[in-house]
């Protein structure tokens, strides 16, 4: 794959990852943020999960040494002029990924293909406020990224044949397995996942079971490589919530309706990991 460049906008968790991943491809990526101190906690994340895969001698020091240099950060949206692909992983909010597309595409060639990493929302709307929407798809990664194997490929009613099938040929080059969805709400694997864990937060809510038991349950009667409230903790309980609260919109089935518990814990802030407490608590 002739890819030299390529942009990622947003440091956070799943940006990181995705720069992280695409610079030890040998790809120089442009890690785009609002905030210097965001992009100054990305690259630290992005230097200690290297730093890992060190230990585990899945990289050696001088790979690791030039995938951080392949890492460019900036807050200018010029700065992806030359970018082949950008890949947009802002918070899981219509109106501000509909900003920050509007952006991109102010701001790269015609030929660059722009790509959304939501986990939930329609890529058709999202494609509506890009020019040239044949050139705009939705992939999905999956968190965290480095680890997990599998990109979802959503296309858009604008989609165009070659552009996923460029998006069939990133993922095969960063080393992932590549399906392809839909556009539907959560596509396919939340459309399966999400309402499971919402099933999981009602059950603690009921008082059936303890968040430690419902967890060991699923773990060791289904095999779950970690409990459904585990997982949503490494989610975020705000971001679930977002999700499932565009389900519910999408369509329109009181199945999806989060529950109550949920959107209490996010109200008082406990989101999960990154809070240090959710449906449990973290050192």
């Amino acid at each position: 794959m002739n890819l030299h460049n390529i942009g990622v906008i947003g440091a956070g968790t799943m940006g990181n990852g995705i720069a992280q991943i695409c610079a030890v491809a040998g790809i120089n990526v442009t890690l785009l943020d609002i905030s210097a101190g965001a992009l100054e906690k990305a690259l630290a994340t992005v230097s200690k999960n290297l730093d890992r895969q060190v230990s585990k001698g899945i990289l050696s020091e001088p790979q690791k040494h030039t995938a951080l240099g392949n890492i460019h950060t900036s807050t200018d949206y010029a700065s992806l002029a030359n970018a082949q692909w950008v890949i947009e992983a802002a918070t899981e909010n219509l109106e501000l990924k509909r900003r920050v597309l509007q952006q991109i595409a102010a701001n790269v060639s015609e030929q660059c293909v722009i790509a959304s990493n939501t986990s939930s929302l329609s890529i058709t709307e999202l494609a509506a406020g890009v020019n040239a929407p044949e050139r705009f798809i939705g992939l999905h990664f999956f968190n965290p990224v480095p680890v997990m194997g599998l990109i979802e490929v959503i296309r858009g009613l604008q989609t165009s044949d070659t552009t996923h099938a460029q998006a069939i040929e990133l993922a095969q080059y960063l080393g992932k397995t590549a399906i392809t969805a839909g556009n539907r709400p959560g596509f396919v694997v939340n459309r399966i996942l999400v309402p499971m864990i919402n099933e999981a937060i009602l059950v603690l809510q009921e008082g059936l079971a303890s968040a430690e038991d419902i967890d060991a349950g699923m773990s060791l009667g289904c095999n779950q490589p970690i409990g459904p409230l585990a997982l949503a903790d490494l989610i975020g309980l705000d971001t679930l919530l977002a999700i499932l609260e565009a389900f519910y919109e999408g369509f329109q089935d009181s199945k999806y309706r989060s529950a109550p518990l949920l959107r209490e814990m996010v109200a008082a802030g406990y989101l999960g990991r990154k809070t240090g407490r959710g449906f449990h608590t973290y050192g």
